[in-house]
């Protein structure tokens, strides 16, 4: 990337915004206000009557529905059926007059009609929420069966109508000394009291009487009505309601229709007004002059300068302050400058000398920005002091790694100087993730789900989320060949045994096994696993090593190097021969490594507990048991989820199919099999007595449990790697922080990778 700076008069401001716009190949650097006699640039005029219409077009837009889809088409519109306007020297915004003669009047037709058509839907749901909430509370009444007059308008006795327990009520009633006489009317659960107060009785004696009662109570409604004639009359205007709703809807609808492309349309040409007018907020300002820098890949550099001399010829000074360079920019390297428009040479160490660091008892320099020339405010060369920001960055990899571009943003963007880990989440997520299911049934349907979420978002979110199932998926059916199962039963049991045997032996099928019932091929796993991680890891730490090099040599070598000894000096020795005779059964099975390896190996470990005591400190010493062995053991997670979700599904099909014992292995009792001389372990729900029960009960278990195992996998082989990858992986290497590339131009633009 190559930063920037554009030096000019107000007076040409306006035309080097809109060339900048047009070209969409900036990201502008925001000023911080740091430099003496420059201040923050005020929007353009007209700014804030653009704002308000564009508030104004986009609440019509939500009023009538315009989706996400269509607003985007109406951008393009924008920029595809009219030019932008131009903004005027004098800083005035030309009138948006090309979208229409009369675009604001017909704005605000629009707006009139579309409010007061919005206003009456208010009032319409108001009304029809108060009706269809009077018939809810007119129910009680329908079920007592009682005239809605006969429940009031007494004076000697109250009536109160509600839910509760009628003896509970009654008994209520009686005990209270404030009731002299009562009945109770009961229909369905309503109850509805009558009661006559005892002298000097409070006025709300009956509530005060069943207080202690669990009792609901019910207003009356007002009206002389049968509770049926009353719901009737009710119905009818929650009707007449709903029908005024469907009209206004759809005279809405024909709004959207005649004018939806208009909105569309004029939204996409004030988001670019707007855009364009607020930008002298990042700039800085003079009275009479801007700086403004910003960012943008090298190779379009030259195509910058050819459009602002085309537009504005030698009225700015456009100069080239920095090359940004990976290796360099983390740790704030001087800004090389050349001489303006890109003619001049860069500077070297050789020709400034070392970046000095300043004396803590010096006074501070006063920075000042010079728009002809003079001296930066660190003292090197000519041109002004740059706008303190790290390079924006565009993460450019292979296309089918793309959509994990999100799974790396999820922890942060990475920053210029960092390297780009997406790649290699690429290679291993989906890979661990195949490796914790392999099912060509479960495979299959994470495919179909991830296809359909690719379909049905249109966010670029959703398309990556959509990518990422399939590619899960198609690692899963891949590990579900070779360990020749689908939906947790081997397939070799539902294909003719020619055909299977054809599969495994020149396709691979059934070359792997989960280990769910075979304590060698579990053992195997387990060491795999590890193995896994410990590659995982080391690529994570040798990536951490290349990134602390710019901090030097010795900062890497005690930083990355150390532990890249110490973790991987304990594993070798530990699948060593060395005192192999003290290890335990299954760690001796795995002791593949000489004994002399071994030896070297564990050297290596304390010659990298060493370093990483004297780099780190006694706070480091104190993490080589999770640095060098437990991050390592974390990746054991992978085996774990292999073996709960293969346990799950067996499980599923032993009580659907039933099994027996074969050879000391439990063999399900599929229909396709000849049982006779087998002594039945368990009978599944398919066998069971009689027929018309257990075998719609078996389909029902058989489709329920596959797919809460199905789910489950996604939370837990999905969650499971994703943690390894944020905290084993990345903390070996990588921090984030940093700021997306986000040129200054026209919304919905495709950006090109820099060079």
């Amino acid at each position: 990337m190559s930063k920037v700076s554009v030096t000019g008069s107000k007076g040409v401001m306006p035309t080097v915004i809109e060339t900048i716009h047009d070209l969409n190949l900036v990201h502008l650097s925001d000023y911080d206000g740091s430099w003496e006699g420059f201040d923050n640039g005020n929007p353009i005029e007209g700014a804030d009557d653009a704002s308000e219409k564009l508030v104004t077009v986009r609440a019509l837009e939500s009023t009538l529905g315009l989706d996400e889809e269509t607003k985007t088409a109406g951008q393009q519109a924008a920029e595809v059926v009219a030019p932008v306007p131009d903004l005027d020297e004098d800083t005035s915004a030309t009138p948006l007059g090309q979208v229409d003669d009369d675009w604001e009047a017909h704005l605000e037709e629009v707006r009139t009609r579309v409010n007061e058509l919005d206003d009456q839907r208010s009032d319409v749901e108001a009304e029809l929420r108060e009706v269809t909430d009077r018939i809810d509370r007119i129910a009680p009444f329908a079920e007592l069966g009682i005239d809605l007059d006969l429940l009031s308008g007494y004076d000697s006795v109250d009536v109160v109508v509600g839910e509760g327990s009628v003896d509970e009520i009654d008994d209520a009633l009686e005990a209270s000394d404030d009731v002299r006489a009562f009945e109770t009317f009961t229909g369905g659960d309503v109850v509805a009291i009558v009661a006559a107060p005892a002298e000097d009785a409070d006025p709300d004696f009956v509530g005060d009487a069943i207080v202690g009662v669990d009792f609901t109570r019910h207003e009356v409604p007002d009206t002389d009505q049968s509770p049926d004639a009353y719901v009737t009359d009710l119905e009818s205007r929650k009707r007449e309601l709903e029908s005024e709703i469907e009209s206004i809807d759809a005279e809405l609808d024909e709004i959207a229709a005649a004018h939806g492309e208009f909105l569309q349309t004029l939204e996409g040409r004030l988001s670019i007004e707007v855009q364009r007018a607020e930008a002298p907020l990042q700039f800085a300002t003079s009275e009479r002059a801007f700086i403004a820098e910003g960012w943008l890949p090298r190779s379009e550099y030259d195509r910058l300068v050819t459009a602002l001399r085309e537009t504005v010829g030698d009225s700015v000074e456009i100069e080239e302050l920095e090359q940004a360079d990976y290796d360099e920019y983390e740790h704030g390297a001087e800004a090389h400058t050349g001489s303006g428009d890109g003619e001049g040479g860069e500077e070297t160490e050789a020709e400034t000398g070392p970046t000095a660091e300043p004396d803590e008892d010096e006074e501070p320099v006063e920075r000042k920005a010079a728009t002809d020339g003079g001296v930066r405010a660190d003292g090197h060369g000519s041109g002004a002091v740059t706008m303190d920001d790290e390079p924006p960055v565009i993460l450019d990899n292979i296309t089918p790694a793309k959509p994990f571009e999100l799974l790396v943003k999820m922890v942060a963007q990475p920053k210029y100087s960092e390297l780009d880990p997406t790649v290699l989440v690429f290679l291993t997520y989906p890979f661990a993730f195949g490796y914790m299911i392999g099912d060509i049934g479960y495979g299959l349907l994470y495919m179909l789900m991830g296809y359909g979420a690719w379909k049905a978002f249109d966010s670029d979110a959703g398309k990556a989320v959509g990518t990422i199932g399939l590619w899960a998926g198609g690692f899963t059916v891949l590990f579900g060949w070779l360990y020749d199962e689908m939906f947790g039963v081997h397939i070799e049991y539902w294909m003719p045994e020619g055909i299977h045997s054809v599969l495994s032996t020149y396709l691979f099928m059934d070359t792997l096994d989960k280990g769910l019932q075979s304590t060698e091929w579990a053992m195997l796993w387990i060491v795999f696993s590890l193995v896994f991680g410990l590659i995982h890891l080391n690529i994570g730490l040798i990536l951490g090593f290349i990134n602390e090099l710019s901090h030097g040599l010795k900062a890497a070598v005690y930083e990355r190097l150390s532990w890249i000894l110490t973790m991987n000096g304990l594993f070798v020795w530990i699948f060593s021969g060395h005192a192999v005779s003290q290890k335990p059964d299954f760690v001796a099975n795995y002791a593949v490594v000489p004994e002399a390896v071994g030896l070297a190996a564990i050297g290596a470990f304390f010659v990298g507990a060493v370093m990483v005591g004297i780099g780190e400190g006694i706070s480091g010493v104190f993490e080589i048991p999770a640095w060098a062995f437990g991050h390592v053991l974390s990746y054991l997670r992978l085996v774990a989820v292999l073996l709960a979700k293969a346990g799950m599904a067996f499980a599923v099909n032993l009580l659907v199919f039933g099994g027996y014992t074969d050879h000391g292995y439990t063999v399900f009792n599929l229909p396709t099999y000849d049982v006779t001389g087998y002594e039945q372990d368990f009978v599944g729900l398919i066998w069971m007595d009689p027929m018309w029960i257990g075998i719609p009960l078996a389909i029902l278990v058989f489709v329920f449990g596959h797919v809460l195992v199905l789910l489950l996998g996604i939370t837990a082989a999905g969650i499971q790697m994703l943690r390894l990858e944020y905290v084993e992986f990345f903390q070996k290497f990588y921090e984030g922080g940093g700021e997306e590339y986000d040129p200054f131009g026209h919304e919905e633009t495709d950006t090109q990778p820099a060079d």
